[in-house]
C-alpha cells in the first residue's frame, strides 16, 4: 500500500496545537505535561491511520482525540457503581455499602486531627481500640473486644498467639476456601500452628475431637462455613459441646463465624445466621467476624470474647501490621452505634436492602418498565430471587420484582447492551439469565433509580429492534 506522503505533511505540529486556543485550554484543565502526551498519541494515531489509507484529521479532531484520551486518564480507577445484580453483599462491588451517618464520621475523622490514640480527657496516649470496644461488649455480652483490619486477620493473629507451634483441632468438614484462593489451613499454617483434623466431611462428632487431644493441643478451633451448604446425612458439634470438653482440658474454643450477625436473620424471612453473641453465650472464649458482610460496615476484623485471651492477642506484634485505621474505626463505630439504637434495619444498606417490601420493590420495577416503555423499549417486569451474597446464608433468596429486557427486543446482542451499561461513567451492572437482560432494584439504591432509567435510555434508544 502506498503512503500519502501530503496527508502526512500536513499534520499540524505537536507546537501547533499545544500554542492553539483549544491546546490552551487543555493544558490549563490539565497541565502541560498530560496535554503533551495525548497529544502526541493522537498524532501517533493520526499517522498509524493514515499509513492505513485515512485523510489527514484537522487540528480540532486531533485535540478532540487528546481531550478523550485525557478525559479517560483522569477517570478514577476506583469508582462507585450501580449494584443491579440482586446479589445484596456483592465482594466484587465492594461488598455493604455504608450508612449515611458511617460516611459523615469518615469526612468528619478524615478531613482534619482527630482522638485516635489520645486520650482526651487524661491528655496523653491513649488506645485506638477503645473507640469501638465498648460498643462490641455491650452489642454481644464479651469481656472484651478487638479490632484488625480484616476476618482473616484476626484468626491469623489469634491462631499465631494462642497456637504457635502447638495443634489447633479443626472439623475436616470446616477447612473451607474463603473465596480469591484463600483457604482457611492455609491462614492456619501461616500463623505456625499445627493442624489437626479430625471427623469427616460430613458428619463431626465430639468424640473425634476428645480423640484429637494431645498435650500439644492448643485451640479447639470451630469454623462456620458460611459460603456453602452441607445436607443430607450430616453431623457437626455444637459450640456449647465443644467448650464444654475444651474447659475440662483447660484449651480454649475460637469460633470464627465469618460473615457475623449481630441480628436475627430468620426474622426476614432467611435462616439463620449464628451470632457472635449466641456464640460466647455456648461458651466460645473467642469469636471473630467481619466487619463488612452481614454487619453492614467497613471491612474489618472483629474478635470479642475472654479478657485474658483478647489481652495477649493484642500484645501479639503482629497486631501492629494488622491494626485498623481510623477511616474505618469512625465508620465502624457509626455502624455499631445502629445496632446499639435498634435502627439497623432502617439505616444500614443492606439491612434495608434485606428488609425491603416485595410490593415497595415490585413498584420500582413496574416504574421504571413504565418509563421504558414510553420511549420505545420493549422492558417488562418479571419475578425473581435476590440473594445475601458475601459468603452469607448460602442458598438463602429473597423473592424480587426484576426489570427484564429480553434478547428479542434489543439489538445487537444482551452481551454488548450489558458491556455498554458497565462502561458508562457511572456504570450499572446488571446480569443476564436465558437471554434476557436483568436489573434487580432490590439492590438499587433508590436515589440511583433516576440514574438507571437514564442509564438504560442512553445504550437502549438506539438499540431497538
Amino acid at each position: 500500500m502506498s503512503i500519502d506522503q501530503n496527508q502526512l505533511r500536513l499534520l499540524p505540529s505537536i507546537d501547533e496545537l499545544l500554542q492553539s486556543s483549544g491546546g490552551a485550554g487543555l493544558i490549563a484543565q490539565y497541565s502541560r505535561g498530560m496535554t503533551l502526551r495525548a497529544i502526541r498519541a493522537a498524532l501517533a494515531q493520526a499517522r498509524l491511520d493514515i499509513f492505513n489509507g485515512s485523510t489527514c484529521p484537522s487540528s480540532e479532531q486531533l485535540l478532540a482525540a487528546a481531550e478523550q484520551t485525557l478525559q479517560q486518564v483522569m477517570q478514577p480507577h476506583l469508582r462507585s457503581v450501580i449494584n443491579a445484580t440482586g446479589v445484596i453483599i456483592n465482594t466484587n462491588l465492594g461488598r455493604s455499602p455504608l450508612s449515611q451517618e458511617a460516611l459523615q464520621a469518615v469526612q468528619q475523622v478524615a478531613g482534619g486531627y482527630s482522638n485516635l490514640e489520645y486520650d482526651v480527657e487524661a491528655g496523653k496516649r491513649g488506645s485506638r481500640h477503645t473507640h469501638v470496644t465498648a460498643l462490641l461488649r455491650e452489642l454481644t455480652g464479651a469481656e472484651a473486644a478487638l479490632v484488625t483490619n480484616n476476618n482473616a486477620a484476626a484468626v491469623l493473629l489469634a491462631l499465631s498467639t494462642l497456637a504457635m507451634g502447638r495443634e489447633v483441632i479443626i472439623s475436616r468438614g470446616q477447612l473451607v476456601e474463603i473465596g480469591g484462593g484463600f483457604r482457611v489451613p492455609d491462614v492456619m499454617r501461616q500463623s505456625g500452628c499445627l493442624l489437626v483434623e479430625v471427623g469427616t466431611t460430613n458428619r463431626t462428632r465430639v468424640s473425634d475431637y476428645e480423640a484429637a487431644l494431645s498435650e500439644r493441643s492448643a485451640v479447639l478451633l470451630t469454623v462456620h462455613p458460611s459460603n456453602f451448604v452441607i445436607s443430607g446425612f450430616t453431623e457437626s458439634t455444637p459450640v456449647a459441646a465443644l467448650a464444654e470438653l475444651a474447659h475440662r482440658h483447660n484449651l480454649p474454643v475460637m469460633d470464627d463465624l465469618g460473615s457475623g450477625c449481630l441480628l436475627d436473620s430468620a426474622q426476614y424471612g432467611l435462616a439463620h445466621e449464628p451470632m457472635p453473641q449466641e456464640s460466647l453465650a455456648a461458651g466460645a472464649d473467642v469469636v471473630c467476624f467481619s466487619g463488612d458482610k452481614l454487619l453492614g460496615g467497613p471491612q474489618a476484623g472483629i474478635l470479642v470474647g475472654k479478657a485474658e485471651i483478647l489481652e495477649r492477642i493484642a500484645k501479639n506484634p503482629l497486631m501492629r501490621a494488622m491494626r485498623i485505621d481510623k477511616m474505618t474505626l469512625a465508620a465502624l463505630e457509626a455502624t455499631l452505634r445502629h445496632y446499639q439504637r435498634d435502627e439497623a434495619a432502617q439505616h444500614i444498606p443492606i439491612w434495608h436492602m434485606i428488609a425491603a417490601r416485595p410490593e415497595r420493590i415490585a413498584s420500582r420495577a413496574a416504574r421504571w418498565a413504565h418509563k421504558l416503555q414510553a420511549q420505545g423499549i420493549a422492558a417488562r417486569t418479571q419475578r425473581g430471587e435476590s440473594t445475601v451474597g458475601g459468603g452469607s446464608l448460602p442458598g438463602e433468596t429473597l423473592p424480587t420484582t426484576l426489570l427484564a429486557i429480553d434478547a428479542a427486543g434489543v439489538s445487537p446482542s444482551l452481551d454488548d447492551l450489558a458491556r455498554q451499561l458497565r462502561m458508562r461513567n457511572i456504570p450499572i451492572i446488571t446480569r443476564i439469565l436465558r437471554d434476557t437482560l436483568l436489573l434487580d432494584p432490590r439492590t438499587v439504591l433508590e436515589e440511583q433509580d433516576k440514574e438507571v432509567v437514564l442509564g438504560l435510555i442512553e445504550v437502549l434508544g438506539d438499540g431497538v429492534k
